[in-house]
């Protein structure tokens, strides 16, 4: 069975108990501290199996294998990837059948990671999953006063729309950011656009 490690939770001595997405659902199991044991490691994709003890309050976590990507060894890619992980886990903590689709996109961005800047990367997959979970508000009008927005608006945590005079948020064109949510795409965004998109999105799901 494959997983994404979402969270990772110390227990007793050096045992901990590790959270894992897969294609079916959340797997919360019990990892044994072992010297010969592979190191479990928030954000990786490992290759598991998952032992039911009677005797145990949760299966086991064994025979671990590590599924790598090229950008693992790249600490800032791989430090923008956890905090994206950190940030689902906390989303889906609560869910145990979340469907299909949060495995997938974690498929997907983690096959191109290494081909942009990966807060490029981050901020589409925050796109697709609001699209998908039907959270998406192209920018029209304003969250905070209903009334029409203008040329220049800000975005608020899960990237709602406002008037800049409404909110203390940062501010974009409507013009952009309504290309970007209809294209899933940051392509017309700046790096500096990005990087505001990217801290907004950093204050939760």
């Amino acid at each position: 069975m494959q997983g994404y490690i979402l969270d990772i939770k110390k227990a007793k001595n050096e045992d901990c108990i590790v959270s894992l997405l897969t294609p079916e659902k959340i797997k919360t199991l019990y990892r044994f501290y072992g010297a010969r044991h592979p190191i479990v490691t928030t954000g990786y994709k490992i290759d598991f199996e998952a032992e039911i003890d009677s005797i145990q309050f949760m299966p086991k976590l064994r025979n671990i294998t590590h599924l790598g990507y090229p950008w693992l060894s790249d600490i800032e890619r791989l430090r923008v990837w956890q905090n994206f992980i950190l940030l689902l886990y906390r989303h889906l903590k609560d869910v145990e059948l979340p469907g299909p689709f949060y495995f997938e996109m974690l498929e997907h961005y983690a096959s191109i990671w290494h081909l942009q800047n990966p807060k490029r990367s981050a901020v589409e997959a925050y796109l697709r999953l609001l699209e998908h979970e039907g959270r998406l508000h192209l920018p029209d009008s304003c969250f905070a006063c209903g009334r029409k927005l203008e040329e220049r608006i800000a975005l608020i945590r899960a990237y709602l729309p406002a008037h800049p005079g409404c909110v203390i948020a940062p501010k974009f064109e409507a013009k952009k950011v309504r290309k970007a949510m209809k294209s899933l795409s940051t392509i017309e965004l700046d790096d500096e656009e990005v990087e505001s998109l990217w801290l907004t999105l950093n204050e939760g799901f």
